[in-house]
């Protein structure tokens, strides 16, 4: 099959163009406005975006880093994560997520997910407890946030901190509140194809104590509260005051664009045929970072829609504990739903402005490529 260029895919799957253009104003405002100020690290952008962020998730404290990883990274560490312990996530997730476990020296335990929902469920992790478990970390897969409430009661029998990747769910939420604002921290990223997104790699960790919070920031910073005197030894994780003006720029649209994703969404559930929708709770909100379905003849529907220059991802064909770098340490390990949806997932395009017809035709091209 003939590979198109980016010029020829007339439905992308993600339309950054079009959603830069009605804002763009306001974001070369933004950019002007730390350019001419001079300030360009820790400075009131970014100070203004943590605040704005806290009220947004209604968290007592958002410390922003440089990215969605760093986000992770800091946030283990200042948990206590490091060699010897080990921290339970699930296998269905971008690498990351079990990435910054390993760098700490700690040992990622891989469980299975939920088939409908894609993501960890309590049972899974309660199964993979043991006296060495120091963290749980689960993943709000796609949009969608995870069912916390059992996962909560769980780490508070035996006390264990939950840390939540919130990476792809800004806005979304549970019962319990906001994805990411729920567990001992959360860990959010501001990549350029997030939903709240950045003009480069930006993230955010949020606490609900002040001690804690403190340590985060100390550590994002050389692990150092003041100059030239280092406390622990930390990183160069702090988010630059350009990105902290943009996304400030964009989280006043967070709502409407999520709200957006939604209606897209929906768009999808009326019209598709003969696939899996993505799941959906009643106790909660998704906001769709991804809209992915499932079929046993995935690459059939993928190939047919490529033809058409549709553009459709796979998120994820490799579950983690089937990658090179845990392939030795996982052998002999089943975890078959992830496994599965590695083999039938399909994410369709999906964004604030995809417009009706273009679902449409997404959906009726989906559907001629089922028997």
């Amino acid at each position: 099959m003939a590979i198109r260029t980016p010029a020829e895919i007339a439905v992308p799957l993600l339309d950054l163009t079009a959603q830069y253009q009605p804002i763009r104003t306001e974001i070369l405002d933004a950019i002007a406005r730390v350019c001419d100020s001079q300030r360009f690290i820790l400075g009131p952008e970014v100070d203004a975006l943590e605040r704005e962020l806290s009220g947004v998730l209604e968290c007592e404290h958002a410390i922003t880093v440089s990215s969605g990883t760093d986000a992770l990274l800091v946030a283990l560490m200042a948990l206590g994560v490091g060699p010897g312990a080990e921290v339970i996530t699930p296998t269905y997730s971008f690498f990351a997520t079990a990435g910054c476990v390993s760098r700490l020296g700690a040992t990622p335990v891989f469980v299975d997910i939920d088939p409908v929902t894609f993501n960890v469920t309590a049972a899974a992790i309660a199964a993979a407890m043991s006296p060495r478990t120091r963290a749980i970390l689960p993943v709000h897969l796609y949009g969608l946030s995870a069912d916390m409430d059992p996962i909560l009661e769980l780490a508070r029998r035996h006390d264990v901190p939950v840390i939540e990747d919130a990476a792809q769910a800004i806005g979304a939420a549970c019962e319990h509140g906001a994805a990411g604002a729920i567990g001992a921290a959360g860990c959010f990223s501001f990549y350029p194809t997030k939903n709240l997104a950045a003009v480069g790699d930006a993230g955010m960790i949020t606490a609900s104590e002040k001690k804690r919070a403190e340590t985060l920031r100390m550590l994002r910073h050389h692990g150092s509260r003041q100059t030239y005197l280092h406390e622990r030894v930390g990183w160069n994780s702090r988010l630059d005051e350009i990105q902290a003006a943009v996304l400030r720029v964009k989280l006043a649209r967070l709502d409407e664009f999520n709200a957006a994703r939604r209606r897209v969404a929906q768009r999808y559930r009326q019209k598709l045929k003969g696939v899996q929708p993505p799941a959906e709770d009643a106790r909660g909100r998704h906001v769709y970072h991804q809209f992915t379905v499932r079929s046993d003849r995935r690459d059939a529907v993928r190939e047919a829609l490529a033809r058409d220059g549709i553009a459709a991802s796979i998120f994820y064909p490799m579950p983690l504990h089937r990658q090179p770098a845990y392939e030795a340490a996982s052998r002999g390990t089943s975890l078959p739903a992830s496994e599965a949806a590695a083999k039938t997932v399909l994410s369709l395009p999906i964004h604030p402005l995809l417009d009706e017809a273009s679902v449409d035709r997404i959906c009726a091209r989906v559907e001629a490529a089922l028997p």
